[in-house]
């Protein structure tokens, strides 16, 4: 079994939260000269919101005129494409596209427009159904007219958070998982004690960036108190076989419970139905239900009149973290020194994020009166993807390795050589789920039916522990439960 670590750290920030923006923030901090750790609750990184959303870089033209939301909206995207090129993450500028499928609507089209102008989004147009369905061919007769917008893209949500993770680490951050945050208090020294799972650390400021918790973790300290309300949002994910039926996002007008039912490609070739918009009660409710996957096929039809229901690989559900206030909550609390908010930050939170990131580092180091990392390194490489080498490459790639010969996910065509590297890189996979968002093994048509089983075993072989404590996302998510055969049981107990 895997020795846990527990922690007793004295350090200059602690990032609570590995979300797109935790990790973000992690990064831009690693520019300074700054001991830094991030602490996560989950088992991985990614494991929140930020892995179950619509994986698309908004333009901006959706948010109200002067709010941190419009404003990190329009910062993070133009930052979108620099971020991807030094993280070697994959991005698309696909464009947007929001319908109206009736001629009144047009007024709001016009009004969405002007609130992007206002917004400082570049490239918006209104366009006529002639030019609306000669970019999109499949898009619904009822269509009749639509916003344009040029700066809208795609991006793999998990890779990109990953990506900022590692690099992270690469450049000296220290990341725990499995710390959930239990107490937050800062002595009469003026320096803060995080308790945790993993331990207890002390340092000089915070950063909570903890999603649909960043609620509990600034109310322990500070007296302008915000609520998390949960909102679950539930999803399809359509085979990559229609990979070229949607070129643009495509998104329905809006209403007050947010940007509506969506049909979207992804940068993976799957195409995303969805998301519902549910306030429950429990931020933990990942359930999917047949009344909100019913309400994502009625009014994703409405774009995609035929939907292939034959073809629906999975289904999928997030919580996104909206915040009573309607709004991000950003930047040092007015009543608890060297603490700083990331909080409420639901969608457009991701394309949010560098800006985010960058503005909250920039803060705590100039707080801290930080130098620059003059060993910053901003360049992460990504592991070589066999599904997308030439015979050349392939080659090439297995004279090397001889493990990219073995192709262990047949789906996403993923080898053993990518999975092993998954698990050995900086901030690694530790569990099936962890190997997913990072190789996409088990993201395929077949959803892991035939690809866990060598996962697990290594996992197993990687991580020196027994094929029974491979888990699929931590804790007591263990696949296995026993050995087929007794002698197998008591050799790995002899271990």
């Amino acid at each position: 079994m895997q020795k846990r670590l527990v922690y007793n750290l004295m350090v200059d920030v602690i990032v609570i939260g590995g979300g797109a923006v935790g990790c973000a923030t992690a990064r831009n901090l690693s520019r300074f000269r700054l001991k830094t750790v991030l602490l996560e609750k989950a088992s991985d990184i990614c494991e929140g919101q930020s892995k179950a959303n619509t994986a698309i870089v908004h333009g901006g033209y959706d948010a109200k005129p002067g709010t941190q939301k419009a404003k990190y909206n329009v910062l993070g995207n133009r930052m979108f494409q620099k971020v991807c090129s030094e993280l070697d993450v994959p991005l698309k500028w696909n464009t947007s596209l929001v319908v109206t499928f009736s001629e009144d609507g047009i007024e709001k089209l016009e009004q969405l427009r002007e609130q992007g102008r206002q917004n400082g989004v570049p490239k918006l147009s209104i366009i006529g159904r002639d030019e609306l369905f000669r970019r999109e061919p499949n898009l619904s007769r009822e269509a009749c007219a639509a916003l344009l917008v040029e700066t809208g893209g795609i991006v793999c949500p998990y890779e990109f958070t990953i990506a900022n993770a590692e690099n992270a680490a690469e450049n000296g951050v220290r990341f725990c998982r499995n710390a959930e945050v239990r107490k937050v208090s800062r002595d009469e020294t003026g320096f803060w004690t995080v308790e945790s799972a993993a331990g207890t650390f002390t340092a000089r400021a915070v950063v909570n960036c903890a999603g649909l918790y960043s609620d509990r973790i600034n109310n322990m300290v500070s007296e302008e108190k915000f609520h998390i309300l949960p909102r679950r949002g539930e999803y399809y994910i359509i085979d990559k076989r229609y990979a070229d039926t949607f070129h643009a996002s495509i998104f329905q007008l809006p209403t007050k419970m947010g940007k509506g039912i969506l049909v979207t490609p992804t940068v993976d070739g799957t195409i995303l139905i969805g998301p519902t918009a549910e306030d429950i009660d429990d931020r933990d409710d990942t359930r999917t239900t047949p009344a909100g996957l019913a309400k994502s096929l009625k009014f994703g039809s409405r774009t995609w009149e035929h939907i292939p229901l034959r073809d629906v690989i999975t289904t999928f559900s997030g919580i996104r973290a909206h915040c009573d206030k309607n709004d991000f909550i950003l930047g040092e609390a007015p009543d608890a020194p060297l603490f700083f908010n990331a909080g409420g930050v639901e969608s457009p939170g991701l394309t949010s994020s560098p800006a985010i990131g960058e503005f909250l580092a920039g803060l705590v180091a100039d707080r801290l009166h930080a130098e620059p990392n003059p060993n910053f390194q901003p360049v992460r490489h990504a592991i070589p993807k066999f599904r997308e080498m030439d015979a050349a490459q392939r080659e090439k790639a297995i004279a090397s390795n001889p493990d990219y010969a073995k192709v262990v996910c047949r789906c996403e065509t993923v080898t053993e050589a990518e999975i092993r590297e998954a698990i050995r890189r900086p901030v690694g996979a530790r569990t099936i789920d962890g190997i997913k968002r990072r190789t996409r093994a088990g993201m395929g048509r077949c959803q892991a039916g035939f690809c866990t089983p060598r996962t697990v075993q290594i996992l197993s072989e990687e991580l020196h522990i027994s094929p029974l404590e491979v888990t699929k996302f931590g804790g007591n998510s263990k696949l296995l439960q026993s050995y087929l055969f007794t002698k197998g049981e008591d050799d790995h107990a002899q271990r």
